[in-house]
């Protein structure tokens, strides 16, 4: 850049970011530029850019490939570091990974919300002594990352690449968007895969959105372009506080949809129903914002509000593999739970499961670690908690979905609930076996049918309320006041869980 080009020519210079042809190349592809994306995300224009100029000197590395910015989302302050692909495809030099750290730094200080907006293919390795290994290196995002974990909300929106090291800066986020189509993230891409380990592998398959959504879980939102992942990251936000020491606001309250929720839930524990159904007869209408929708689906985790409150929701979905929980879906839940309890918001447990998957394939998985870490989550959350038996809660998966020994604020059960360690029929034949196979073949379906009665009797709801198992009985169709209620009587809660440095969590 030569040193008579005035202000305004070095600035408009900068702004464009690189060669028209790159941006030709992502027009095509349906990638917005860097700039445009910011513009979608900030309330206004009034946003403020650091480090505008760095490198800009150098011939091709306008702002050195990332903008790093403050200013206003849903009306609050947040720090921004946005990648240019534009410029040598969004990599990372030494001055890229000097301003994240120092827009990190920022949010630090003021406690602010801090956004990626992800586009990049990594580190460039010609630069990689000035800014891998030393001190102030890349290694040093992350570091401010863990520093910021569950201080303020971080959110991730990814565009494209995100490649290599570059990768953890997703994994350290609270929540990842990610775009169909482009957005990918690897520790080594399909070129260095075949090269070091012989496997030929598509890029979709290695590390594409889809993927990450629905088999890794390393995805949160898959969203359908670009502008559809910002106004993901924006809602989710909403429900977002500024950082872990304020409060979710809390918005104008809007009637659930109109559902008859007790003709909803099947009186027959085996009939699979659609949990999402029951889920958007207690919120506020359209206020669900499910977070791994794609991901273990046989439970469904997701920020909502009732009555104008942020709450989270964990709910077991009986349509998806009968409702049981897997080492997945336990590691969904765990995650979930951490986040809403690192930000004061309360959670609703929505119970309807037969208990843990069993078989030698989950316990290779290390199912039992992995339930393990569900309930240690579940169980040190300080915030509000309400358990709602819808139907039936079967062996530890009443531990792990909130049961009455893990200190609820309340216990509530629907008529229709069952708590028991078994259900009906495996526990009369796990009892009776011997009994049934010695019964004329005549005489065991009356016999098997006076033994499930028997059992039912003695885990009748009401039994179990009159024992102070449950705190209350409700109809499903005054559930949702009945939640209301609670949850602003509750919102005062302040508890510590228990005195200690740390816990050693279940891996």
């Amino acid at each position: 850049m030569k040193l008579d080009k005035t202000w305004k020519e070095r600035v408009e210079q900068i702004e464009k970011g690189g060669s028209e042809k790159y941006h030709e190349a992502n027009a095509s592809k349906g990638k917005l530029f860097v700039r445009d994306r910011l513009a979608r995300l900030f309330d206004d224009s009034s946003w403020k850019e650091d480090g505008k100029f760095a490198n800009a000197e150098t011939e091709g590395l306008p702002a050195d490939g990332v903008i790093t910015a403050i200013g206003k989302v849903d009306g609050r302050t947040v720090c921004v570091m946005a990648n240019d692909s534009t410029v040598k495809a969004g990599s990372w030099g030494a001055k890229t990974v000097e301003k994240i750290i120092r827009i990190q730094e920022t949010a630090l200080k003021l406690k602010a919300p801090m956004f990626y907006l992800v586009d990049s293919a990594g580190a460039r390795i010609t630069d990689q002594i000035e800014m891998f290994p030393n001190r102030r290196g890349a290694g040093r995002i992350f570091h401010n990352q863990v520093k910021l974990s569950g201080m303020v909300p971080q959110i991730c929106v990814l565009f494209g690449p995100s490649a290599a090291g570059g990768a953890y800066i997703p994994s350290f986020c609270d929540i990842v968007i990610m775009v169909e189509g482009n957005a990918s993230m690897y520790l080594g891409s399909p070129r260095m895969a075949e090269m070091v380990i012989g496997e030929k592998v598509s890029l979709e398959e290695m590390g594409g959105a889809k993927m990450h959504c629905s088999v890794s879980g390393c995805g949160d939102v898959l969203a359908a372009d670009e502008p559809e992942a910002i106004e993901a990251a924006r809602s989710y936000f909403s429900y977002m506080p500024e950082n872990y020491q304020t409060a979710s606001a809390v918005k104008e309250a809007v009637p659930a949809v109109e559902k008859d929720l007790e003709k909803l839930v099947p009186a027959n524990q085996n009939v699979p129903f659609d949990m999402h159904q029951f889920i958007d007869g207690l919120i506020d209408e359209s206020s669900f914002f499910e977070v791994k929708a794609l991901f273990a689906k046989e439970l469904i985790t997701g920020l909502a509000r009732i009555e104008g409150r942020t709450v989270g929701i964990i709910a077991n979905q009986p349509k998806q593999k009968g409702g049981v929980l897997f080492h997945d879906s336990a590691d969904k839940a765990a995650r979930f739970i951490t986040m809403c309890d690192a930000f004061g918001i309360p959670l609703l447990f929505l119970v309807d499961v037969p208990g843990f998957m069993i078989g030698t394939r989950v316990e290779k998985a290390g199912i039992i670690r992995h339930g393990a870490k569900m309930v240690a989550a579940m169980s040190s959350a300080s915030v509000p908690k309400i358990s709602v038996v819808v139907r039936k809660a079967y062996g530890a998966g009443l531990y792990a979905m909130a049961g009455p020994a893990f200190e609820p604020d309340a216990c509530i059960a629907l008529p229709s609930a069952q708590i028991a360690v078994m259900g009906p029929e495996a526990a009369v034949n796990a009892v009776y076996a011997n009994k049934i196979a010695a019964l004329d073949e005549s005489d065991r379906p009356a016999f098997i049918a006076e033994k499930r009665k028997e059992y039912q009797e003695n885990i009748d709801i009401y039994r179990l309320a009159s024992e102070m198992i449950v705190d209350d009985v409700i109809p499903a169709g005054a559930l949702r006041d009945n939640l209301a209620s609670r949850f602003e009587l509750y919102a005062g809660k302040d508890v510590v869980f228990s005195e200690r440095k740390r816990p050693i969590y279940p891996v």
